[in-house]
């Protein structure tokens, strides 16, 4: 499913985050950026070791900000990593805040690197778990104000689902912010 967004599109699609053709693609990291489960792991095996060596490099990362990396050997040129909030701890409007602000940090980085097309997982829907119904407004909508604001350089803003049940809670929502 594809929508057009101010002078951009917003595309969603089921598949692996890992091989996407595109400038950059996101990874919803942990705080140390050192490697994890889920998408992080699988980011950190299909890009290499220069992930990692990048990443040991920054520090770490808080929640709900964004970090830029190598792609290393991964279709993307970039990867950023945002950290987004889990669940549990946080809850209610404070975790969709950091949510709103890992997809928003992570388009402002993307557009400071001059990043045209951005591949996006559903950020802490997995081992952090946002329910996915809640949380697939959230990245959508910020998604979309940022791109209605911002026209330079981002082109295409992909949603890269790893189920079919989560392409379709994202679809369902799509729908219902386009009307």
């Amino acid at each position: 499913m594809r929508v057009r967004v101010g002078q951009g599109e917003l595309e969603l699609v089921e598949g692996d985050i890992t091989q996407q053709d595109a400038d950059a693609i996101v990874n919803a990291a942990n705080p140390s950026l050192l490697g994890g489960g889920g998408v992080d792991g699988a980011i950190h095996r299909a890009g290499g070791p220069q992930i990692l060596a990048d990443c040991r490099r920054l520090g770490g990362c808080a929640t709900g900000d964004a970090k830029i990396t190598t792609g290393g050997r991964l279709k993307a040129r970039y990867v950023i990593h945002t950290v987004g909030p889990v669940y549990p701890h946080e809850g209610g409007q404070r975790a969709a805040a950091h949510l709103s602000s890992a997809y928003r940090r992570s388009l402002e980085v993307a557009a400071e690197h001059g990043v045209r097309s951005l591949a996006f997982p559903s950020i802490s829907t997995g081992a952090y778990g946002f329910p996915i119904e809640k949380a697939a407004p959230v990245a959508l909508q910020t998604a979309m104000e940022y791109m209605q604001a911002h026209h330079e350089p981002l082109r295409l803003v992909r949603f890269v689902l790893y189920s079919r049940h989560d392409y379709e809670v994202y679809r369902s929502a799509l729908e219902k912010l386009s009307e």
